[in-house]
């Protein structure tokens, strides 16, 4: 690591170098010293600290802060910090501009083709061949006496272009206001995290970007360190490095061993305090950012040059690509398990096999393969029909010869019949769809903050409409979190409410006083109440809160004790974690010796005890036996009162046999128990009904604790998770394990498919033992379909779990910052009805997207067939280009938009979810666009074929090139886009509602999407004239269109009332991907045959895909939120090779790959030769 940090000095910007005074504004250490001081680990940090500094102390006296006080809080002091040693901030990727976006809109291939056909045509409008009078070249020219219509043959493709132009606007504007969305959100997020730091001696919480070299930084469990830092003063301080280092065992900090703490690393471990050192581009998540930048851009210079030097310079561009290989090998260390947009382009050139579609993704991808090559087939079917019905009819039937004054005119006529079959094309391909489904999960985004959601990962949010299984946490979820003391077990007597201190000796009282005081973290506090009447405020951890407060309740305070006995004098800490499951420090004390105080589970705790403290605060022997009679009378019962039941106890050692600190279990024994406290932790008022509508919406809620199984069994009771006379499981860890282990000690699927579907809590569980049980509901085959696993967390340890998950809920208030890391959603209120609200949100989106496909497959099938049919019988397309474009807009843009923004109802928590395997068109959808399709056809061809005599009007077909625009045809475009505004609302409902109004009001977009389009069509028919192909109609005529529109309401009620199950012969679309379980390999193969999919389709010049593969771009997007800017999201890098690495041992690589010599295996899991093994 060392090397790579060194290098990537260079690629720090000389100017801020030459900034550096000899001591930098009166500081007395200079921006390089301070990186060149991080850049060394272990011995020769400290050796340097004390070479140059002589102890932290001195640095912090050169950095001008106090390691106890820190900072003055005075703004020209912290400004002037943030000139000489830089900003807590690296510069996000620079936005995509307006114009970039534009371009990307035009790469668009059918756009493209249009282009073409519309220069073409505009080109061929201008060219006035001298044999155009002649009556050899047929009747061309026919009805174009009027000199002015001549003269408008450029009008249409003009207005071709323009259609495009507005279509290439409205795509770059979407995109860019998504951008724009995303990153505000994203600072949102930023301005959100905060760290804690000491300033005027008092500890204050700021903005990670607001962090200062100088300041004196409090270091707990959970937190990702934002800044580079030496450590102060920490207890049992432990680091995971691998973001940075790839070591994947924790490192051990301390003040006088390795002092040495790293941005974007993470606290596994204890506490401690520590000096910031290096912020922003010069920390060393900061550096290799830079370098990463760096890279990134040199890679992006040699593609290019590639691309213009091809041939001639191939062996240069060998050299380039060795050189890239050797860039990405150097980064792969520097990434950990998550990534980031930089890597995500590296990723792909490695070919590592993508993570597996969302549902909705792969739903569509097949379906946008069948649509697509079913729009391809039917416009080349077109254009061949056109030809070759032209060339029949002027060389055969009227025996014309091919004259060539004539020939303009001729590929005038194939420029127009190419120019139709292009647009059936453009209509039959659904390019609204990945428009649809931007709008629609970025709306739900935007929406579902406000419901306390915030959506790291777009896709999370329609994985969520899925969910078939959520593991809830019990403690701040289900629970409110807020903890107190209700009943104690001191002196030999159970008190069921908070004792009078007089009842109690002074020897005990003033013992547990200490023991709590003392042992818990010095962060943790009770603060008077911000508002008069409310409660005090519990600050850090919330059992630790709840000690603290029963200490104020026997009117005795904890303040004092910690004054007398501050932090930095504690002799040793071991601190709480969830193998422990208890917490212990030592104090030394006045004659010499050490007394340690312990606290946690209190069935853990007790079998460690071997006294406890009678009434008169003596000890007592207290035997095994008198630990079950305690358990039996004390512990049970206030379990069973659903209450978290905490052991106190303490022991002394004498001055002169100081035990090896280093040997827990010998140290943390031969205890004496001062008491048991049951903590109540109450139920939130609405969490039941919460867990009332999953139930109902075919969701099961499983509760995942710590805490012992009748304290959990209590809650779930009253929560409703298990209901009385139902058959149903409550495990605790150990059972767990006992039963889905085999003799081997192994995980067996097979067992665990008879535990998890009967399982509703699992009680005293690990960790490993909620990963296990996420991974073997996720990976089962036992059910019809597969599991869909929403898993919630807040501790640090509920990362892989969290990650494993289809999606992670992290708690924006008690989460860790690794949780938030990991999780795809934070509940920014710790609140399990977010949950049900996400759910719904969920479901929403998928409805949403399925409405819009019900209302655009209406239209594609209706135009297609309309200019397919017309074309064929009157060698024209009724609706012309343009009008095809301003129906392709209706239907896309506008659509997607009124569409995808209808707000969730509580009826989407009544039905069931709809699976992994439910088609996106069901049989009720497919019977409403066939049916209306019929609708829609039926009048069309009547008013193409006697609209004329209807309306006693002249007839549009046969129409020569250049002819004015009909009213015949003018009466059938208006009459299908009235046809589409009406359907747009029958779209609404998608299950056979009869009431398509309904809610209609509660979506303003919806409403002023559908008035605007009416609008804009009545300008269009009124007054486009030639450009639209328009002729104005008359009051009575327009009165006829509306009626025809209307009729479409009418003609929804009478599908409605056909019940689908009669209609045997209807087929759904859009299943989703065959398999939901495979193997690495058939993922890899899956991944293969996508590709292959993608390739068909790119050679169908559909693109489509472009907009779907657009799409998965912009929701990697929310990768912004794990890079740049933010500090907690500094440095999660992926790193496929390492992270198989630290997942597997020597003999799982030999077993896969027995040709990989033993020694280069052996060496590869050593640090010291990583690199060779990466580069062999």
């Amino acid at each position: 690591m060392g090397d790579v940090a060194n290098s990537s000095i260079e690629f720090h910007p000389k100017a801020q170098q030459q900034r550096e005074a000899p001591h930098a504004g009166g500081f007395g250490c200079t921006l390089a010293e301070l990186r060149s001081l991080m850049e060394l680990r272990g011995a020769e940090a400290l050796q340097k600290v004390q070479e140059a500094y002589g102890d932290v102390g001195g640095l912090c006296r050169r950095l001008k802060t106090s390691p106890t006080e820190g900072l003055a809080d005075n703004p020209s002091d912290l400004e002037k910090r943030r000139q000489i040693y830089g900003q807590n901030f690296i510069p996000p990727k620079q936005p995509k501009t307006f114009l970039q976006l534009v371009w990307e809109a035009l790469q668009d291939v059918t756009l493209i083709i249009l282009e073409v056909a519309a220069i073409v045509s505009l080109g061929l409008s201008f060219y006035a061949p001298p044999g155009e009078e002649s009556e050899a070249c047929g009747n061309v020219s026919a009805g174009a006496e009027d000199e002015g219509e001549a003269e408008a043959g450029w009008i249409e493709g003009a207005a071709i272009l323009l259609s495009v132009i507005c279509v290439v606007l409205v795509t770059a504007f979407n995109d860019w206001s998504k951008e724009k969305q995303f990153r505000g959100l994203q600072s949102r997020i930023e301005q959100e995290q905060k760290f804690t730091v000491i300033r005027n001696g008092q500890l204050l919480q700021v903005p990670v970007a607001a962090l200062v070299v100088g300041d004196i930084a409090q270091v707990k469990y959970g937190d990702l360190l934002p800044a580079d830092g030496v450590l102060i003063q920490g207890n049992d301080l432990k680091i995971d490095e691998s973001s940075l280092t790839g070591e994947s065992d924790h490192v051990r900090k301390s003040a006088d061993k390795d002092p040495m703490l790293l941005s974007g690393t993470h606290v596994m471990e204890g506490s401690g305090r520590m000096v910031v050192t290096a912020v922003g581009v010069n920390s060393q998540t900061g550096i290799i950012f830079t370098l990463l930048g760096a890279g990134g851009e040199e890679e992006e210079k040699k593609d290019k040059k590639g691309k213009q030097q091809d041939g001639a310079m191939e062996s240069s561009q060998t050299k380039a690509k060795k050189q890239d290989g050797a860039v990405a090998m150097e980064m792969q260390p520097l990434k950990s398990a998550e990534g980031g947009e930089m890597e995500e382009r590296e990723k792909k050139k490695a070919n590592v096999p993508k993570k597996e579609k969302s549902v909705l993704q792969g739903k569509l991808t097949k379906l946008a393969v069948q649509i697509g090559k079913a729009g391809l087939l039917m416009s080349a079917v077109t254009v061949i029909i056109l030809v070759v019905y032209f060339v029949i009819e002027t060389f055969v039937v009227d025996g014309r010869a091919w004259l060539a004054e004539c020939t303009p005119v001729y590929v005038q006529y194939f420029v127009k019949f190419f120019i139709i079959g292009v647009t059936v094309l453009v209509v039959a391909v659904p390019e609204g769809l990945p428009l649809a489904v931007t709008i629609s999960l970025a709306y739900s985004v935007k929406k579902m903050m406000k419901d306390n959601n915030l959506v790291r990962h777009l896709d999370a949010c329609e994985t969520m409409g899925n969910a078939t299984a959520i593991c809830s946490d019990k403690t701040g979820t289900l629970t409110t979190n807020r903890m107190t003391v209700v009943q104690s077990y001191l002196g030999d007597t159970h008190y069921k409410e908070i004792p009078a201190p007089s009842a109690l000796t002074p020897k005990i009282l003033d013992l547990l006083v200490h023991a709590i005081s003392i042992n818990s973290a010095y962060t943790t506090k009770i603060l008077p109440p911000e508002k008069e009447g409310a409660l005090p405020r519990q600050v850090g951890n919330k059992t630790e809160c709840a000690l603290l407060g029963f200490i104020l309740d026997l009117k005795q305070d904890f303040q004092p004790v910690r004054e007398q006995i501050p932090e930095d004098k504690l002799h040793k800490v071991y601190t709480f974690n969830s193998v422990r499951k208890s917490m212990s420090t030592v104090i030394r004390t006045p004659d010499g010796g050490f007394r340690l105080f312990s606290k946690g589970a209190s069935e853990i705790l007790l079998k460690k005890c071997t006294h406890i403290l009678n009434s008169n605060g003596e000890l007592r022997g207290f035997r095994p036996r008198d630990r079950d009679d305690m358990v039996k009378k004390v512990i049970e019962p206030m379990a069973c009162d659903g209450l978290r039941t905490i052991c106190i106890a303490f022991r002394d050692f004498a001055a002169m046999q100081e035990p090896d600190w280093d040997n827990e279990n010998e140290v943390v024994g031969d205890l004496t128990c001062i008491a048991v406290v049951g903590i109540e932790d109450p139920v939130r008022p609405e969490v039941p009904e919460a867990i009332r509508k999953c139930q109902r919406a075919g969701i099961t809620v499983r509760m995942v604790t710590g805490d012992n199984i009748n304290t959990a069994r209590a809650i779930a009771a009253k929560c409703g998770i298990i209901q009385p006379g139902e058959d149903f499981l409550c495990l605790e860890g150990k059972e767990f394990n006992r039963r889905i282990r085999n003799e081997k000690g192994e995980i067996e699927q097979e067992r665990l498919d008879k535990v998890w579907p009967k399982l509703r809590v699992l009680a005293r569980s690990s960790p490993t033992d909620k990963h296990t049980l996420v991974k073997g509901i996720i990976d089962s085959t036992s059910g019809e379909q597969r599991q869909v696993v929403a898993v919630t967390g807040d501790g640090t340890n509920d990362g892989p779990a969290l990650k494993k998950a289809d999606v992670g809920f992290a708690m924006g208030i008690a989460g860790t910052d690794v949780a938030k890391e990991a999780s795809d959603i934070i509940l920014t209120d710790d609140n399990f009805t977010s949950i049900v609200k996400a759910v719904m949100w969920g479901r929403n989106v998928y409805d949403s997207i399925s409405k819009f496909l019900q209302f655009q497959l209406t239209v594609n099938v209706v135009a297609v067939i309309v200019a397919f049919t017309g074309a064929c019988i009157t060698q024209d397309s009724p609706l012309k280009a343009v009008q095809m474009l301003w129906v392709n807009l209706i239907m896309d843009t506008f659509a997607s938009l009124a569409l995808a923004t209808e707000p969730p109802t509580e009826s989407l928590l009544l039905r069931k979810p709809y699976g992994r395997d439910k088609p996106l068109i069901s049989r009720t959808m497919m019977k409403n666009i066939l049916g209306h399709a019929v609708y829609q056809l039926t009048i069309i061809f009547t008013l193409l074929f006697v609209g004329d005599l209807f309306f006693d009007i002249d007839s549009g077909r046969n129409a020569p090139l250049h002819a004015p625009p009909s009213e015949h045809y003018t009466i059938i475009f208006n009459t299908f886009v009235m046809m589409q505004l009406f359907n747009e609302i029958n779209a609404r409902k998608i299950h056979g509602e009869r009431n398509v109004f309904h809610g209609i009001f509660s979506n303003p977009i919806f409403c002023t999407i559908v008035l605007g389009t009416f609008a804009i069509q009545i300008v269009i028919v009124q007054f486009g004239g030639k450009p639209f192909s328009c002729s104005p109609l008359s009051t009575e005529q327009w009165l006829w269109c509306l009626f025809v529109g209307v009729g479409e309401l009418v003609w929804g009620q009478v599908i409605a009332t056909i019940p689908t199950s009669q209609l045997k012969c209807l087929k759904e679309a859009g299943h989703g991907p065959g398999k939901d379980e495979m193997t690495d390999e058939e993922l890899a193969e899956g991944e293969e045959e996508i590709d292959h999919a993608e390739r068909e389709l790119r050679r169908g010049q559909i693109l489509w895909f472009r907009g779907l593969n657009r799409i998965q771009t912009q929701m990697e997007v929310v990768s912004t939120f794990k890079r740049s800017g933010s500090f907690q999201g500094a440095v999660r890098r992926r790193s496929s090779v390492l992270s198989q690495l630290h997942d597997w041992d020597p003999a799982t690589l030999t077993s896969v790959n027995p040709s990989l010599p033993q020694p280069l295996v052996n060496a590869a899991f050593s640090r010291a030769s990583l690199w060779d093994f990466l580069l062999a």
